[in-house]
């Protein structure tokens, strides 16, 4: 199982490659077989080339972004984070809060996130 320590700076990781577009470094984070929601009621995407199409449509449709975690609560191999993503856009900015449910392999990589979140959760400020 992995350490409270490894998940946390899975999470650190997580936060940092996401708002630098590091596509490699995000997705290295994942297992080879991962299942990722985003949200968590859409059809998954499963395994690495799934996850980084994932990403790369998400930094291609904003100027910049952030994911930054505002709370983790871990509970043996699994992580709950309530978080905070900033899009900037043309013509305005976007905030997204939710709860992103994360499970780890034992060598500490992600093995499956479900993001919740929802239109109520969404906030848009024009520019």
């Amino acid at each position: 199982m992995p350490t409270p320590e490894q998940m946390r700076e899975a999470l650190a990781r997580y936060s940092e490659t996401f708002g630098a577009r590091d596509l490699d470094g995000l997705v290295a984070l994942f297992t080879e077989d991962a299942v990722q929601a985003d949200p968590a009621n859409v059809v998954p995407n499963i395994g690495h080339e799934a996850i980084r199409t994932f990403f790369q449509n998400a930094h291609d449709a904003c100027i910049e972004s952030s994911w930054e975690p505002t709370a983790v609560h871990i509970c043996g191999e699994h992580a709950g984070v309530d978080f905070t993503v900033l899009v900037t856009m043309e013509g305005g900015s976007m905030t997204i809060e939710g709860v992103e449910v994360f499970t780890f392999a034992d060598d500490g990589r992600i093995r499956a996130v479900n993001a919740y979140w929802g239109d109520a959760d969404i906030t848009f400020s024009p520019a």
